[in-house]
């Protein structure tokens, strides 16, 4: 069994390596603003998963050259991908964001235009406007799925069904774009069977790629809240590595796997403190990988 690690995908894709650049399109949440919830997912920052991305007053062409400066002394390539992280990037002024991406897109250095957002945020002038940017350059959208389990949606308060996420993969594969699901593994309350069957689900839902995140503990979420009041518990990096393996067995040989662990901001990290060794925590999985024989994994390239 072998996995297809985003790399390795980029490369077969884009016959080149390529940067990942953290960029902020100024959006909010309709998980926050009371359209969809408020106080947003338990365990999402007052950055909406954004912590690395600069401001979103500093306009984007300025953005991606600043990101660029960054990470000048770790890459030389010629080639990035304008990663929009923050909050729900397709939920706004429709014209504003087309005018955002489509100045990315129009870029000589950004070969992908990477979109995070919300599975209930892909109507149709959204639709419309990534079929737009799609005929400018490749697009990725990413999905904040998480659980397929409905209990541990309403408690992590994600503010959709399950088959709302089942008609935006349908959507977006219809659209042609890159499918890239977000799971966090160590949600409250969920056993590694329940993880495997989310893995699985998103095996099988028409997705082309997964993240795999665990969950991090930050300052001024409901989760540290929760956690500090002793009523949820995390994962330790034994347990955290034997359901990353146990899920990456289940899906298809050819789902390209983006992430095995994200990173928690340290300023704000509460728990668990392990993961802030980014070098320990991928040395254990990718020893257990090897004891599969499946092949070596890295992290996709990132500032």
């Amino acid at each position: 069994m072998n996995i297809y690690t985003a790399n390795q995908y980029i490369k077969d894709t884009f016959g080149e390596k390529l940067y990942k650049l953290s960029l902020n399109a100024g959006t909010t949440c309709p998980n926050r603003d009371g359209t969809a919830g408020i106080g947003g997912c338990i365990f999402c920052s007052n950055l909406g998963s954004g912590d690395f991305s600069p401001k979103a007053d500093m306009d984007i062409d300025r953005q991606i050259e600043q990101a660029k400066q960054l990470v000048a002394s770790k890459f030389k390539g010629k080639h990035y991908i304008a990663y929009f992280q923050s909050f729900t990037n397709t939920y706004g002024d429709i014209d504003r964001l087309r005018d955002i991406y489509r100045k990315a897109a129009m870029r000589s250095d950004i070969a992908v235009i990477s979109i995070a957002t919300r599975p209930d945020c892909l109507g149709n002038q959204v639709i419309d406007m990534l079929r737009d940017i799609q005929r400018i350059k490749p697009v990725w959208v990413e999905l904040g799925l998480q659980t397929i389990h409905e209990e541990t949606a309403k408690f992590i308060n994600r503010g959709y069904p399950i088959s709302v996420y089942d008609e935006a993969v349908k959507k977006l594969r219809d659209l042609g774009v890159h499918v890239i699901v977000h799971m966090i593994l160590g949600l409250p309350g969920e056993t590694q069977r329940d993880m495997i069957e989310t893995a699985e689900y998103i095996g099988k839902s028409g997705a082309q790629g997964i993240k795999l995140q665990l969950l991090h503990v930050l300052k001024g979420t409901n989760l540290a809240e929760l956690y500090q009041n002793g009523e949820c518990s995390v994962l330790s990096l034994e347990a955290y590595t034997e359901c990353v393996v146990s899920c990456l067995k289940v899906l298809p040989p050819d789902m390209v796997i983006h992430r095995l662990t994200g990173d928690g901001p340290k300023k704000l990290l509460i728990a668990p403190l392990w993961s802030a060794d980014k070098k320990k925590v991928m040395n254990t999985i990718n020893a257990a990988v090897r004891q599969l024989s499946l092949i070596h994994i890295s992290e996709p390239t990132r500032p």
